[in-house]
């Protein structure tokens, strides 16, 4: 479509990379969408690095072309976002999957103020072959069902190719991710923006390529649940830790005064060396979630809740070295008396049970009191960086 003074109100956009079976047809839709809607607009193929004459085809069937410098879907994307001239953009994919005729329900909910319109193909349908069955009821589900679990999304299909978007909200998100992992980013990001998302019925069916796509179930599956839970200090640190916090620190308060029986099964110092090992990770896990919260908060990748800003707040350096430093005597004391008994058994053998019910926790609580302060004068120069650029926002206003 041509160009005209009037404002490009939509781009419809297609990230190709060795797509010349099915560019053409893909890009014919996508313009008879835009004449038969009266709609301003463009198509945009965004190529990576296609060598099968996808770029010419391109051109050649009414498209606008740019060249993403780095490899990936995500790249192609976001090279493609960029340079978009439309307020809005519709994304899917060049394989002809999806029907690009079918664009109306996406625009009408951009027009109605939707930041992002996300399609879900188990609600519009799944034509027979368009998806292998391990995507279809393992892969798909169990990663959006994450997604939604993690983040409180509505979302059913986070990894529908076909979705419209603002542009200028989704450029504020400062998506980052290069492959197949940038679908799910940028719905978590939208959802923890309080952008306004909505979903379309979506079809998906049999892409029209002869070649294998470019999509690898393992790897790229993996890519997401990295992301998800990179994004999740809940779900990845805290949580976890929580539970072994727990578990560990019940268990060794019990076991530091004399075995525990349950039938013929009986627990004594293995068991707490397990329990007091258990608290110790533990702990290191409720400290790598407010570490890795502090982080992203730092660096604008997770957004500051009140509730996670007033903890953090609360967690000076200076409570956390009392805090500590109580819990270093008191792990120093135990090892004191630890130490007199052994003193009295004139440096012999001891009554080992007896006497690592002491050295045991004392040990841990040391550990843990060391790790402590560690970490509260890492969490002390995130916060300094935080004030940095306060103090710099401030300045340059």
């Amino acid at each position: 479509m041509t160009y005209s003074s009037v404002e490009v109100e939509l781009t419809v956009l297609m990230p190709c990379l060795n797509e010349q079976e099915t560019i053409a047809t893909c890009i014919s839709e996508a313009l008879l969408f835009l004449k038969q809607n009266s709609i301003n607009g463009e198509v945009l193929v965004s190529d990576n690095g296609s060598l099968d004459g996808s770029v010419e085809i391109a051109k050649s069937a009414g498209a606008r072309v740019v060249f993403a410098a780095n490899k990936g879907y995500g790249s192609a994307l976001i090279t493609g976002i960029n340079a978009a001239r439309g307020k809005y953009i519709v994304m899917g994919d060049a394989d002809n999957s999806y029907d690009f005729l079918s664009l109306g329900q996406f625009i009408k909910h951009l027009r109605n103020q939707a930041d992002l319109v996300v399609g879900n193909r188990f609600a519009g349908g799944i034509l027979p072959g368009a998806m292998p069955l391990l995507h279809k009821y393992l892969g798909n589900p169990v990663l959006s069902t994450l997604g939604r679990v993690f983040f409180k999304s509505k979302i059913n299909d986070f990894h529908c190719g076909l979705r419209g978007f603002r542009k200028d909200a989704i450029i504020n998100l400062n998506l980052v991710s290069t492959g197949m992992e940038f679908a799910s980013e940028m719905i978590v990001k939208a959802t923890m923006a309080g952008l306004r998302i909505e979903q379309v019925p979506t079809i998906l069916r049999p892409d029209g390529r002869s070649r294998r796509p470019h999509l690898r179930t393992w790897a790229d599956g993996w890519r997401h649940l990295r992301f998800l839970l990179l994004y999740s200090p809940n779900w990845l640190f805290l949580y976890p830790g929580l539970m072994l916090t727990g578990v560990g620190a019940v268990a060794t308060s019990r076991l530091s005064f004399g075995s525990y029986s349950i039938g013929s099964l009986v627990f004594d110092v293995n068991t707490l060396l397990v329990s007091v090992a258990m608290t110790i990770v533990g702990c290191q896990a409720l400290w790598f979630a407010i570490l890795s919260k502090a982080y992203g908060i730092n660096l604008g990748l997770l957004t500051s809740k009140p509730r996670t800003h007033k903890v953090i707040e609360k967690l000076t350096l200076e409570r956390i070295m009392v805090v500590s430093i109580a819990g270093f005597a008191l792990g120093l004391a135990g090892l004191f008396l630890a130490t007199s008994r052994w003193e009295r058994a004139g440096w012999g053998p001891l009554e080992q049970p007896s006497n690592l019910r002491m050295v045991i926790p004392s040990v841990g609580i040391l550990v843990i009191s060391l790790h402590s302060v560690f970490c509260a004068w890492l969490l002390s120069i995130y916060s300094l960086g935080t004030k940095v650029r306060v103090i710099r926002h401030l300045e340059s206003n």
